[in-house]
């Protein structure tokens, strides 16, 4: 005797993870902050771009940056270089005199990360808020490997 693995409906409660359901929620979340974003004045790819400072320890060799940058937006390094001199105009990011090849967050570019990822924390704190640790554990084990095989590109597949 075989069986089949049953097909979702669309009523059923528990959809399985696909392309399309990923992509919903991406877009759906990005539009939240973007919301928050734009009542500060910021872009999105500069809120990736001065997180990613951050992360870094608040400076961080420009090539670094972009690499880091390109590599989580998928974007040619022409449009970070563009945002990073954004922010620097911006007064956000500026050069690293200890270092001419790094930059560094400012003062007001650490504040516009604060409050954009305070509001931000709220928003994902609303979105996730009931789901059970258990479910959050294997759909980030699910969305994790996803990634790394998109990242190993279509030679890997």
């Amino acid at each position: 005797m075989t069986t089949t693995a049953p097909t979702p409906s669309t009523t059923d409660p528990s959809p399985l993870v696909n392309p399309r359901l990923i992509a919903l929620a991406h877009h759906a979340g990005r539009a939240l902050l973007e919301d928050v974003l734009a009542r500060h004045g910021a872009t999105f790819h500069q809120s990736v771009t001065l997180r990613a400072v951050v992360a870094a320890g608040g400076s961080v060799g420009r090539d670094e940056l972009v690499g880091e940058v390109t590599g989580s937006l998928k974007i040619d390094a022409s449009v970070v270089d563009g945002v990073i001199g954004e922010l620097t105009a911006a007064k956000l990011l500026e050069g690293d005199p200890s270092h001419a090849s790094r930059v560094r967050l400012t003062d007001t570019g650490r504040e516009l990360h604060e409050n954009t990822s305070a509001e931000g924390a709220r928003i994902s704190a609303r979105l996730y808020a009931g789901i059970p640790v258990e479910d959050l554990a294997v759909a980030g084990r699910v969305l994790a490997l996803v990634t790394e095989r998109a990242n190993a590109g279509p030679a890997a597949g």
